[in-house]
Order: structure tokens, then sequence, then C-alpha cells
């Protein structure tokens, strides 16, 4: 290779020294603020996906965690307006007297033990408790006047009493739910149920997880962490916290505003909060940011808050935003340092310098290219690898889906095969009885008649038995099966559904070896057939043909039926999973998907086609038994 010298030419050193000058000054400045930039950037993107990413899996959380909070509160609302049905309560409430009042004890005692709730009790119209689950206890509910509790005098006027607060009495938080007990149609006292939530904050602790419920007054009732409860979420005005304080529905409680270091709203229900990590530390250096996403309970005035942590995503931004500001600081010190030395060397002889610098070039790019090719065949053979796990992932969820499918298909034809089952067992116990007395007469021509009717009876049973235990086995990948004997067995299967049927079966195949599993062979001409059989219910002359034929080394049999064919709309989604025409219950749209899986996993293929004449065929071709095996030799 030929060079210019004078490309490579050092320039006179008082050319020189001003533009290297004014590289040295202006230079690291400006690496340093693009280092800066760029990994500010890099921080900021990879913090906003992450966000986004934790914002999505957040909702699916939210709502599963929501739900399971409903459903706890709606667990017991059925129990107050349970008290109606009993008539004690109706007689204590109408002539309040000791007796009365023991009987009813003993009734909200027990029916407190089995709801499982914290304390049932029942209260006149004036708010004064009669009778409750816990009058054994020392701190009983017995006689106390809670006519001030919002759920009494919600309940007293006919409306449902949902309440959440503190006990006067004990000071236990609780859910409270009142109805009023009407006589006549007149509310003659209110039954209250209380529930106690704290089992939804111990399982939120075991599983982890930060959360919060707030109530119509903004006010935190339940939480992951204590700190945070009986907190408000929102600030309260001074008549809201003084009508607070005189309804005692939180006791004494402070009801403290939960104030974050730092809101950010990033949609409608998401923000992004900052709380210091305890009490005492108020500075950003210790604080901790969540991902804070809110929902309404439905039924409720309240409101569930998923509280995500954010600070490992924040440290991985920072981290990558180092990663992306050393990069470029390391690329560029590498061009630098590049760019120095191909300045060092142009003054040396440039034949020289040119042939070394092609060698480094060349070794560079066979460097370069080899670790390649290299990562390049990493990535195929773990792609392969990959490609391997999926198809026996695949493998193994298309056999429990075949398998499923026979028990469903079993499932369906229960009621059938009873019937099928229950007419020998009859003729079994008319003609045993009928044996015994002609034996005792001594007719021993005809008890052996009944006992060889009796013998072929049993052999019936058996084969209908036997076809169900060998269609319900699980099959293989590989094997060999008999087109004649699956026919047949697909038939006896469907006997049940083909008596009392005036079918015309057409068969015109031969009785060849394919290259499947036997019982996967039965399950795609069940499939077939049944489909064929609900095709043809309201036709009154049904007729089904069978036609089979070689073609070029695999077997091509023909299902075809002169039923109501398929509608042009549905034609294309025939074999997607879940889709079926069939009404009601009466199919789980898996049948043909399962059947034409199965035929290409042998190598074969399921199609569909149209007669102009009507009805459907369907088309199953498959390789004849040992036409893989001769390809592979």
């Amino acid at each position: 290779m030929k060079c210019d010298p004078n490309q490579f030419r050092a320039a006179p050193p008082s050319l020189a020294v001003r533009p290297r000058l004014i590289r040295q000054l202006f230079l690291p400045p400006l690496i340093i603020a693009l280092m800066i930039g760029l990994g500010y950037i890099g921080f900021w993107v990879s913090e906003y996906y992450g966000i986004r990413t934790l914002s999505d899996n957040g909702e699916r959380q939210l709502e599963l965690h929501a739900r399971t909070v409903e459903s706890e509160l709606s667990k017991y609302t059925y129990l107050p307006s349970l008290l109606e049905l009993e008539s004690s309560v109706s007689t204590l409430l109408a002539d309040p007297n000791q007796e009365t009042r023991k009987t009813v004890n003993d009734y909200l005692e027990g029916l407190n033990r089995r709801s499982r709730s914290r304390a049932i009790y029942v209260m006149d119209t004036t708010g004064r408790v009669l009778a409750t689950s816990n009058w054994r206890d020392a701190d009983s509910y017995q006689g106390e006047d809670l006519s001030f509790r919002a759920y009494f005098q919600n309940a007293v006027r006919g409306q449902p009493g949902r309440f959440y607060g503190i006990g006067s009495t004990n000071g236990e938080p609780g859910y409270y739910l009142a109805h009023g007990l009407e006589e006549h149609g007149k509310i003659i006292g209110v039954a209250v149920v209380k529930v106690r939530l704290e089992a939804l904050e111990e399982r939120w602790q075991r599983a982890r997880l930060e959360a919060f419920v707030s109530d119509e007054n903004g006010i935190i009732i339940l939480s992951s962490d204590p700190a945070r409860r009986l907190k408000a979420v929102r600030p309260l005005s001074d008549d809201t916290k003084e009508r607070l304080a005189h309804s005692l529905q939180y006791y004494w409680a402070t009801l403290n505003e939960l104030e974050p270091l730092a809101r950010e709203r990033l949609n409608e229900g998401t923000e992004k909060l900052t709380f210091p990590a305890n009490s005492e530390v108020v500075n950003d250096e210790h604080a901790v940011s969540y991902l804070a996403q809110t929902r309404p309970l439905n039924d409720t005035p309240w409101n569930f808050t998923l509280l995500t942590p954010l600070n490992d995503l924040r440290r991985a931004a920072i981290n990558q935003g180092i990663l992306v500001a050393v990069a470029f600081g390391l690329v560029a010190f590498l061009l630098i340092a590049w760019n120095e030395r191909r300045k060092v060397i142009a003054t040396r002889l440039a034949a020289r310098e040119a042939l070394q610098e092609a060698n480094s070039q060349l070794e560079r790019r066979i460097a370069e290219r080899t670790a390649d090719l290299r990562a390049s065949n990493e990535r195929l053979k773990g792609q392969i690898r990959e490609r391997r796990q999926a198809e026996e992932t695949l493998r193994r969820a298309q056999d429990e889906l075949v398998q499923a499918g026979k028990l469903a298909a079993i499932g369906q034809m229960s009621t059938s095969i009873a019937h099928e089952l229950n007419q020998p067992l009859a003729a079994l116990r008319t003609l045993s009885g009928n044996t015994v007395r002609f034996l005792e007469r001594g007719a021993l021509d005809t008890a052996s008649a009944n006992l060889k009717t009796i013998n072929e009876l049993i052999d019936r049973m058996g084969r209908i038995t036997a076809s169900l235990r060998s269609f319900a086995r699980r099959g293989d990948d590989q094997g060999e099966a008999s087109l004649g004997k699956a026919v047949d067995a697909a038939f006896q299967v469907l006997s049940a559904r083909l008596d009392g049927l005036p079918l015309t079966v057409h068969r015109d195949f031969a009785n060849a070896q394919l290259q499947i599993d036997q019982t996967r062979l039965e399950q795609i001409l069940l499939n077939l057939i049944g489909n064929a059989l609900d095709a043809m219910q309201a036709q009154p002359a049904p007729e089904l043909w069978l036609d089979g034929h070689m073609f070029e080394g695999k077997y091509r049999l023909h299902v075809r039926d002169n039923g109501h064919g398929i509608a042009p709309e549905t034609r294309k989604h025939l074999f997607e999973p879940f889709f079926t025409t069939k009404p009601g219950e009466q199919g789980l749209g898996l049948g043909l998907t399962l059947s034409a899986s199965l035929a290409a996993a042998t190598g074969g293929n399921l199609a569909v086609e149209h007669p102009a004449s009507g009805g459907t065929a369907f088309v199953l071709c498959l390789p004849l038994a040992g036409t893989q095996k001769a390809e592979s030799t």
C-alpha cells in the first residue's frame, strides 16, 4: 500500500502550538458538560420508563387488592338483617325482660361465633343496647347508650348503616354494619355487627405490601404501616376536626395530617410521593419515594391506595445515568488518545506508519469480526435452547389440553353412558332373578339361555367401559395408529348419541396404519364426527361420509356431513382457541384447535372444505406409518 507522506507530515511548531492550547483549554470542560448532560438524559429516560412499567404492574395489583378489601367488607352485609327472622329479638324489643334478654344474648353469642365477627348487638330505638354477643366480657356493650353513633342514626331512619370507628367502650377499632329491624312496616330496633379488619393489615404485612385505606373523611383507617394509621391524607378544617371529635368516631386520636416531603401528580389517581424514612428525619437524604395509585372501593365512600417504593428504581436510574456518562467519557477518552497517538505517529515515516496503521486496522477488524461471530454464535445457541424449551412447554401444554378435552367430552357424554349401562343392568337384574327361578324348577335350558344373555350383556358393558378407558388415557408423541380401529372406537364412544338417530354412514376408506398415537387419532376423529352429529341434529335424513385415499406418502381422510354448514362470517375463526358456535355450555371451543395441533405435530394437517351441495367436509391428512423413518434413513 502506498501512502502520501505529506498527508501525515506534522505542522510547523509555530502553527501547531495555538490549536493544541485551545483544545487543552476548552475540550475537557466540553467533555465534562456532555457527560453530565448525557448522564442526566440516561437517568431521566430510565426513570420515566421504569415508573411507567411499575404503574402498569401496580394497576393490576391495585385492582386485585381492592377487590379483596371489597370482598371482605361485603362478606358480613347480610348478617344484621338476619336478626329480623329471630322471634326472640322481636320479643325482646317489644318487652325487655331478663329471661328474653338471656335468650337473645345466647343466640347472638352463637351467631357471632359461627360468623367470626367481633360482636353482634341489638339496640332499641333510643340507642340503648338491650342484648349483645359479648355479654360475658367485662367490657360488654350491655346497657350502653350508642345513639350518638352515625350508624345507629342512619339505621333507625331505615337507611343502611355503614361506619368505621373506634369503640367508645374498649377503644377497639372496627367496621360497623347496622340494619333497622322492622315489624309491620315500623322500625322497632337496630341490629349491629362489628367486624375487625386487622386481618387485612396482617395479610398486607406478610406479603410486604405497602397500602392503606382512607375513609370518607380522608382518615387512614387501615394501613400496612401502623405509623400511618389514623392520619389524614388531606388537610382537615377546624370545623371538620371539631365535628369528628364530638362524634368520637376516632375516639381521642389527634388526626394529624400525613404530609409528604414532595408530591408530584402523574395522572388521574396516580401520584409520586416522598415521605421521610421515619418521623424524626425530614430531609431528602433519607427520604423514601413511592408511586401512589388510588382507586375508590365499590359500595363504600372509601379509597384504596397502593404504594410502590421507587428508591430501587431511582438507584437503578442513577446507575444507568452514571453508566451512560462513564461510557461517553471512556469513548471520548479513547477518541482523544487515539487522535493524539495518530498525531504522534504522523511525525514518523509516512510509508512505514501507513503500513503499520493498515495492519492495526486489519487486526482490529478481524478481532471485532471474531468477537461478533462468537457473540452471534452464543446468541444462536441461546435461541436454539429457548426454542427447544418453548417447544417442550408447548408440547406439554398441548398434552394437557388434549387430556382436558377428552375429560370434557366424557363429562358431556356421562348421562348417555349412564343410560347405556342402566339398560344392561336392568336386564341383568331381571334375567338373574328369572334364572334362579328356572333353576329351582329344573328348566336348565331356559336358565342356560338366560346365562348366555347375561354374558353378552356383560361383554357389552365391558366394551363401553373399555372404550372409555382407552379414550381417557394420555397419548404419546410417538406411535402408530390403525385408522379402522380409531373409527370404530370413536363410534363406540358416541354410540349413545347414535341410538335412535336415523344416521346413514358411508365408509370408503382403507384400514391404513398412520404415524400418530392411537388415542390422539381417536381424539381427532371423535371431535370431527361429534361436530358432524351436532350439525345434523335438525336434519331429517342425516348422512355421514368417511372417504379416504393415499396422496404423496400421506393418507387423506374426508369427514363430510349434510348438515346446515358453516356461516361465511365464522369460517375464518374455526381453528381459533375457545371459539364455538354451539349454544350455552355445549362446547369449549377447543376441539378443532386441538385436532389441528395434534395433526400438525405429526407432520400432517387438518383443513375444511365447504361443498356446493351443502354441509361441511373436514380433510385430515396424516403421514403413513414408516414414512418418517424411511425419510430419516
